[in-house]
């Protein structure tokens, strides 16, 4: 039974025209270690009964896809316009305490829960249900559709995706990705860099110490040294006051290692990432976190030539860093969405079609704070918000 209050009833008249997409497309389960093709061919589908013909880039083994689609301009122009962007994938439920259903989307006192209500597809909601009217309505230039897979493990699929606008020669105009944002206009975010190293130690039995070499105490030193780089970013910067936390922040996530109390681990892996403000040179911090992995391996192999260190980069994502001043940022704000001069510590999709030359901003329904937790919502005003944004959008690129 769903909680008092509840109700699965999603056609009110009162309701924003987004809601109804919203809900179907959150009852697909696109968790990212899922296929996101099911979600993918109910909007091809949905495109093709409004006469605009999609393109589907799909990933290595065909499990996954993008998908781009340009609606032209009256005169038959594909070039220039805006591109609406989203991403179809959403983080896992696993061990998390839900009042309902995760993939049962269930309207509670104002509120749609349910995985993936706020982070993202109310945005993509809301662009389906404006679709038939941007199919049909005479355009001074084209909108582009982008909505890209496994964005939750590194902006994997978006990549493929920008490069994809880049090669057709689209070169948009302006480019709005709709992560939760409560529909503030985001000029910047940090960049995002997430580093995996393994340390391979030599087994023997916990009596034998001086005979191996260990890999979680070699670890440890890493964890140790990740975290100094941390605290020098917190009191030295470089600063942007424009963030929350206004600095670059570097973690251990995740680690790994050894088999058994009484065996000396060959091997431990652990995950870190930083998140850099602006100023921050990237590869000059991951050569930083490179050459402390090659001293501790260096002492590794003073005990044993065997032992060595591997380190790779496991995701990246670029940073955003939109001018004041760019017409993108005026585009989004006259058509609705809310003035600020934030940005945001969480990273998007919206660096890589900026990389690519493309003005871009961050500006869509939802709190972050709601995003990736245990009854995710989106407040349903949230929602009227970006179909209001998007219809006049619409109307502002009419003919």
């Amino acid at each position: 039974m769903p909680p008092e209050g509840a109700t699965r009833e999603m056609t009110r008249p009162t309701q924003p025209a987004g809601l109804d997409w919203t809900t179907r497309l959150m009852e697909i389960d696109t968790t990212s270690r899922d296929s996101n093709l099911p979600l993918i061919d109910l909007v091809a589908a949905h495109l093709r009964e409004h006469g605009v013909e999609p393109v589907l880039i799909t990933n290595d083994d065909g499990t996954k896809a993008n998908l781009l689609a340009t609606i032209p301009a009256a005169d038959g122009t594909t070039t220039g316009g805006v591109v609406l962007s989203g991403h179809t994938d959403v983080v896992p439920v696993d061990g998390q305490d839900w009042a309902s259903e995760p993939f049962v989307p269930e309207i509670r006192d104002g509120r749609l829960y349910g995985r993936g209500s706020c982070d993202m597809k109310a945005f993509i909601g809301s662009v389906m249900a404006t679709v038939p009217a941007l199919s049909t309505t005479p355009l001074r230039e084209p909108v582009h559709l982008a909505l890209s897979y496994d964005e939750e493990v590194g902006c994997v699929g978006a990549v493929s995706l920008v490069d994809a606008i880049v090669e057709r020669g689209l070169r948009p105009r302006a480019c709005i990705v709709g992560e939760p944002t409560s529909m503030r206009v985001i000029r910047g975010h940090k960049s995002l860099t997430m580093l995996q190293v393994t340390f391979h130690g030599v087994a023997a039995h916990s009596s034998r110490t001086p005979f191996g070499v260990n890999a979680i105490e070699y670890a440890a030193q890493l964890v140790r040294f990740v975290r100094g780089v941390a605290d020098g970013f917190r009191t030295d910067g470089p600063f942007d006051e424009h963030y929350d936390v206004p600095f670059t922040t570097a973690t251990v996530n995740q680690i790994e290692g050894g088999i058994a109390v009484n065996t000396v681990p060959a091997e431990c892996s652990l995950t870190f990432e930083f998140r850099a403000v602006g100023a921050v040179d990237v590869d000059a911090t991951v050569e930083t976190f490179r050459a402390e992995a090659r001293r501790i391996e260096a002492e590794m192999r003073r005990e044993n030539p065997d032992a060595r260190v591997e380190v790779s980069i496991g995701a990246q994502a670029p940073g955003l860093e939109t001018a004041d001043d760019e017409d993108a940022i005026d585009l989004v704000t006259r058509v609705g969405g809310e003035a600020s001069t934030e940005k945001v510590a969480y990273g998007t999709e919206a660096g890589l079609f900026q990389r690519a030359g493309i003005p871009t901003v961050v500006c869509g329904p939802g709190d972050i704070a709601q995003a990736h937790a245990p009854d995710e919502f989106v407040a349903i005003e949230q929602i009227e918000r970006c179909d209001t944004l998007l219809a006049n959008l619409l109307s502002h690129l009419s003919a």
